[in-house]
């Protein structure tokens, strides 16, 4: 399937599955692109996204992006869940260590130039695990953030050149929620403790009561987006 056939199919497909279910938009998915994998942060929306998976299609690929700066409690929750589902996540490092990244850039690149840090620990990364497939799942939502407010169900990808499915693009957080205790889903515990966007520590903190869900991240600076999406 050339670019224009697939830009063809995406553009009807967005339609008829904009009122599909999250599982009917996976499993279309999957069918259709066997060469498929998931991307996981392990926030609310993308372990709600791994338990789908693991009822709908259970052998396709999950990664995640270890920039070796994650909380504790996220490698916690990959942990739980790896033994909870009997799978393994595929781990994607960046192509420094940390320590030759300080030797380059100096220390705490991340409050310096977090986009280049960011470039470095996820948007390379990323790119080179995608260029091995010819399409991805992700948690994003609409009213995540401005930048996301446009995703559409199905679209295609033109920063990373494939397929991309955003399965609980119109879901709200109490969306996310209500299927989290629903269907007993394993959650990361930061977010019982104000922290309903989790990214790396040093980019990370608690919000508070009245704040926007994702003003822990970055916060101090005008980076709302680690370049993954946007």
């Amino acid at each position: 399937m050339n670019l224009l056939e697939k830009e063809d199919l995406i553009k009807v497909k967005a339609e008829e599955l904009e009122n599909a279910s999250p599982e009917e938009i996976i499993r279309w998915a999957v069918e259709t692109f066997p060469n498929i994998t998931f991307a996981c942060s392990f926030g609310a929306e993308d372990v709600v996204l791994v338990d789908m998976l693991q009822k709908v299609s259970p052998s396709t690929d999950v990664f995640y992006l270890d920039t070796d700066y994650h909380f504790k409690e996220t490698y916690e929750t990959r942990d739980i869940m790896a033994d909870k589902y009997g799978m393994e996540f595929v781990r994607v490092s960046p192509q420094i260590s940390t320590q030759e990244q300080a030797l380059q850039y100096g220390d705490a690149l991340w409050s310096v130039d977090p986009n280049q840090c960011c470039a470095i620990r996820k948007v390379e990364p990323l790119t080179r695990i995608l260029s091995q497939y010819d399409a991805w799942i992700t948690g994003i939502r609409r009213d995540q953030a401005p930048t996301r407010a446009n995703s559409k169900k199905v679209e295609y990808d033109y920063k990373f050149g494939l397929v991309k499915f955003n399965p609980i693009a119109h879901w709200t957080t109490e969306d996310v929620w209500n299927y989290i205790r629903e269907n007993d889903v394993v959650y990361n515990p930061l977010h019982d403790r104000n922290f309903p966007s989790i990214g790396c520590e040093q980019c990370t903190r608690a919000v508070m009561p009245g704040e926007d869900p994702r003003a822990g991240r970055w916060s101090g600076s005008e980076k709302t987006e680690c370049g993954l999406h946007k």
